[in-house]
């Protein structure tokens, strides 16, 4: 499952940078939409495998997972994020100088030595190849990725070499304390963790950036 979500996770990522990047140049605009768009595509053909199953509790399962979830962990699942994770991370860490001057815009940081390109290029190879690690273990759990950043850039400033570390830490954390809800809330099944960060997130988000624009910021 993991080499899967490794060549899928490339696959699309290469996608949606070929559809980003027609006609040179490189918009972020672009690039979000046609990110929004290859995604609801594949979700609706990996909506159309679930219902090719002939097995009920298969499904049932499939749906659970498509869910978020953390109930299937196990060590023998752990081998290749606990080793994506941090490759990861020390990657992305050693880039904070580069990703802060990227908030200035591509010509700013093209200004002060970045290659704009490269970085961006790297940046989302690695970053899809570590979503497609941990969805392959846990599904895709929503809103922990959007939420997280924004809520820890209010603590700790839009440094990426402090961000990163925190948003990571704040995040598993967070991770826990909702597995541990999911877990107890209910005495006849356990609910997906998705489920719960979805309730947690939207509005959560919402209300940042409600916070964001009306502070001009």
């Amino acid at each position: 499952m993991s080499g899967a979500a490794f060549a899928g996770a490339l696959a699309t990522f290469a996608l949606v940078w070929a559809v980003a990047r027609r006609g040179g140049g490189f918009a972020p605009l672009r690039l979000v939409l046609a990110g929004v768009a290859i995604g609801q595509f594949l979700s609706g053909f990996t909506s159309y495998l679930v219902l090719q199953a002939g097995d009920e509790q298969q499904t049932h399962s499939v749906l659970f997972w498509l869910m978020g979830s953390l109930s299937g962990a196990n060590w023998e699942l752990l081998a290749v994020p606990a080793t994506a994770v941090p490759l990861a991370g020390l990657w992305l860490q050693a880039r904070g100088r580069g990703l802060n001057a990227l908030l200035m815009g591509d010509e700013t940081a093209a200004g002060v030595g970045i290659d704009v390109t490269r970085l961006r290029r790297e940046l989302f190879t690695v970053t899809s190849v570590l979503t497609g690690v941990l969805v392959a273990v846990s599904g895709a759990i929503a809103f922990v990725a959007l939420m997280v950043p924004h809520t820890c850039r209010l603590l700790v400033g839009g440094d990426h070499r402090r961000l990163l570390p925190v948003s990571a830490l704040f995040g598993a954390l967070l991770l826990v304390v909702v597995d541990i809800v999911c877990r107890t809330a209910m005495d006849t099944q356990e609910l997906p963790v998705g489920v719960v960060t979805s309730l947690i997130g939207a509005p959560a988000l919402l209300y940042l950036l409600d916070r964001r624009l009306g502070s001009g910021s």
